[in-house]
């Protein structure tokens, strides 16, 4: 069941505590607080490390089917709890409860791939040498540090989790302090439903995440640190490192662009982009953020893609008929203002939406928080300020293309490199754009790339190291050579 309102977040050396204080967290609805969650500082993240440390020489020992059979448990123990646990989600993230609860799931599904990936983390015995035989071991980096994002709080958490528990790593999480108790929920059931030694698995949850990450990164026994969010967070993380390497995965920013050829199917491409575009009202590294049309396509596929923009519905996420929840903050909302003010000055045109959306006869008196429209712009351009920023918000702009190889080279001209959409039917032209995208993941005719069996990650600005996929594991294995001489 949900945690309940309390300051009990912090596992360290497996006991539940409260900490030195606490902190609201807020529904971004209604801006009603819904519960409370420790505010940790230094001293309980360097216990979890000491933790952490004291747990590792057991966990590493631990056979890989022994780990695999405990991550099965906590997938079937996630699944039996995604009713209450898509709850707790919307309650403290504002995403339609549908979006949430396929987001538990997927968790669930995730874990499950981690738990066999564990099994296939093998190494290899080198062919024949006159001295004799060489191996290829595989071995855990050590004490993990997990810093997941607000907005996906379940899929982030669980993915950097099971993929490090698979390994043999002790992990800390560091959930976001505006959605900590999802992910101190399913630090619970993880814990409990895989039998998890004392330090095994960790969670801190704080509002001072510079303070708390700092000491763990001053700290040489901290071996691996896993991060999703901000490009300048990340990139900071990478200065942090100073004289003294240390293993770091990044997932960072995204400005996404999607190409719509002029022989995709228009219907399927218009259902796809609003798809990609508004779940999680814009608030996702992957979602669509420029999206590039074929000039001869536009007329055609313009009033079907407003058509499906005209049906989502704003709301409170835990209302039937949701389909589009707020903003998590108010500083989110800004920076949407910022750039849809700043396209329209520079000759844009709102095709849809365009300024805060009015809670007045909603199903739900209340609604306080950072709603805004679904939005769409047209005669977008690149010298507008959403054309290079990363607007995070349920905020689309369209951009016209007469020629292939300029709407690619367009798509590519970002520092960022996550995600890609390419829309179309001619096999060899789709083919062409997936070759010639500079992104960690492209989606062909597909408004959701994100697969357990896929790697995830970016190029460029947009990260390191991947996550899923067979890759996945490798971000939390040290390579060994070993040579025998007979």
């Amino acid at each position: 069941m949900p945690a309940e309102p309390s300051t009990a977040t912090l596992l360290i050396d497996g006991e539940w505590r409260t900490g030195p204080a606490a902190f609201e967290v807020v529904d971004p609805a209604t801006l009603e607080v819904v519960a409370h969650a420790a505010d940790a500082g230094p001293d309980e993240a360097l216990a979890a490390l000491e933790a952490a440390c004291a747990a590792f020489p057991g966990w590493r020992a631990t056979g890989s089917e022994d780990r695999a059979t405990a991550l099965r448990a906590a997938a079937a123990a996630i699944r039996a709890a995604a009713g209450p646990l898509a709850e707790l989600m919307t309650s403290e993230n504002g995403k339609p409860l549908h979006e949430a609860r396929g987001e538990v799931m997927g968790s669930a599904r995730m874990l499950d791939w981690a738990a066999e990936e564990g099994r296939r983390a093998d190494g290899r015995v080198t062919p024949g040498n006159p001295n004799g035989p060489g191996l290829v071991l595989r071995t855990p980096v050590g004490p993990a540090l997990a810093i997941t994002p607000w907005n996906f709080p379940a899929s982030m958490l669980v993915r950097k989790v099971g993929l490090a528990l698979a390994a043999g790593c002790p992990v800390i999480v560091k959930p976001a302090e505006q959605t900590p108790l999802i992910g101190t929920e399913l630090v619970r059931i993880i814990n409990e439903a895989a039998a998890l030694p004392a330090g095994v698995l960790q969670s801190i949850t704080t509002t001072r995440p510079a303070e708390v990450v700092g000491a763990l990164l001053d700290d040489p026994r901290l071996r691996k640190v896993s991060f999703t969010g901000s490009t300048e967070v990340g990139l900071s993380l990478i200065r942090s490192t100073g004289s003294r390497l240390r293993r770091t995965s990044l997932e960072m920013g995204g400005h996404s662009p999607a190409v719509v050829f002029d022989d995709a199917d228009l219907p399927a491409a218009a259902a796809a982009v609003s798809a990609a575009k508004f779940a999680n009202a814009g608030q996702s590294c992957i979602a669509i953020n420029r999206l590039y049309v074929q000039r001869g396509a536009l007329e055609a596929f313009l009033p079907l893609l407003l058509e499906r923009v005209a049906a989502l519905r704003p709301g409170h996420g835990a209302d039937e008929g949701t389909t589009l929840g707020p903003l998590i903050d108010f500083a989110g909302l800004d920076k949407v203002e910022r750039h849809v003010t700043d396209a329209v000055k520079r000759g844009a045109a709102v095709a849809a939406g365009g300024r805060r959306w009015s809670a007045e006869g909603a199903a739900r008196p209340g609604l306080t928080g950072a709603f805004y429209e679904p939005t769409v712009l047209t005669g977008v351009d690149d010298s507008m300020l959403i054309s290079s920023e990363e607007t995070f918000g349920p905020v689309l702009p369209i951009y016209t293309f007469d020629d292939d190889e300029d709407a690619l080279n367009r798509a590519n001209a970002s520092e960022y490199g996550l995600a890609a959409y390419v829309f179309g039917s001619a096999l060899g032209r789709v083919w062409r754009a997936v070759e010639a995208l500079d992104f960690g993941i492209v989606a062909v005719n597909d408004p959701a790339p994100v697969r357990p069996e896929l790697p995830f990650g970016g190029m460029k600005n947009s990260g390191q190291e991947r996550e899923g996929g067979s890759e996945g594991i490798d971000a939390y294995l040290e390579t060994k050579s070993v040579s025998v001489k007979l």
